[in-house]
């Protein structure tokens, strides 16, 4: 385990378990242990499935790979199921595997994930660069194609916010993926009037089941929750840009998940066309970012 540090802001980090950003907190103006990620006390790290707490990689996909088959249009590529017999592969292979430790400092490390075998044609290096300053934590991530020939990749990372029934979740944007049948596997997409449901700061808890494959997101989410006095605030890159907003009935959590591509996008026709993984050449690289920060309220 790696632990970083810089002003009120204290972070860990389980290279050994998915390159794992386990917890993250903040010492507020209160005085109080703001936890900024999900860190259950009787939750472990594990690679057995993808954790439900802190924040991690997805790579060289995000998301699902329904029937373990990538389809880009013109090639299709069985994948592995990771999904422990459930017949797909999610979120790609970075979270069940060990990161080796390219750099570490107080307040900086660098990780990297190697794919050199498998029983399909993907061998990538993908690389995550976490640093805390004193307001922030920042996560850069780069993938190149180290195949022999051009494959459809994708990025995203996954955090894990910690949620309360007052919690208010802002962000905008211009269209979704419309879900049909099991799994979230996308019919279409639509545009969204006023910038979508979270648009003027609505309470997540619905009671239901949230999920949303948002197209055309400015990049910033804002989660407030008055009853713990603080705000975190999201912020990516233009090439994550459809985010996953996702959490199960009665959560003490919420997923706001930065990526590349929509949902389902490795294998659906219908998210490939609203928003579709990136063709890399051998040697080129994918790269993204992203950003939480605290905020007192």
């Amino acid at each position: 385990m790696l632990e970083l540090k810089a002003g009120a802001l204290q972070a860990r980090i389980h290279p050994e378990i998915g390159g794992l950003i386990a917890a993250l907190e903040w010492q507020g103006p209160d005085g109080r242990l703001h936890p900024l990620l999900r860190a259950p006390a009787d939750l472990a790290p594990s690679t057995v499935a993808p954790n439900r707490m802190g924040s991690w990689a997805m790579a060289p996909f995000a998301n699902c790979a329904f029937d373990r088959i990538i389809d880009d249009g013109e090639q299709r590529i069985a994948l592995p199921d990771n999904r422990l017999g459930g017949g797909h592969c999610i979120h790609g292979f970075g979270w069940e595997s060990d990161w080796v430790v390219r750099g570490h400092t107080a307040g900086h490390t660098v990780l990297e994930h190697r794919r050199e075998a498998g029983p399909d044609p993907y061998r990538y290096r993908v690389t995550q660069t976490i640093a805390l300053d004193e307001a922030g934590l920042t996560v850069k991530l780069a993938l190149t194609n180290e195949a022999d020939q051009a494959l459809p990749y994708g990025l995203g990372h996954h955090p894990w916010f910690p949620a309360a029934p007052d919690t208010r979740l802002r962000m905008t944007a211009r269209g979704a993926l419309l879900f049909g049948g099991e799994g979230y596997r996308a019919t279409g997409a639509s545009a969204l009037d006023g910038g979508g449901p979270y648009a003027e700061g609505a309470v997540f808890a619905t009671g239901g089941e949230v999920a949303w494959s948002f197209l055309g997101w400015d990049g910033t989410a804002r989660i407030e929750t008055p009853s713990t006095g603080l705000a975190i605030v999201l912020t990516a890159s233009e090439s994550l840009r459809c985010p996953v907003v996702w959490a199960p009935p009665g959560a003490d959590f919420l997923c706001v998940e930065p990526q590349s591509h929509a949902i389902g996008s490795p294998s659906e026709t219908a998210a490939r066309e609203a928003a579709p993984l990136t063709q890399l050449a051998p040697g080129e690289t994918l790269e993204g970012w992203l950003r939480i920060a605290p905020e007192a309220l």
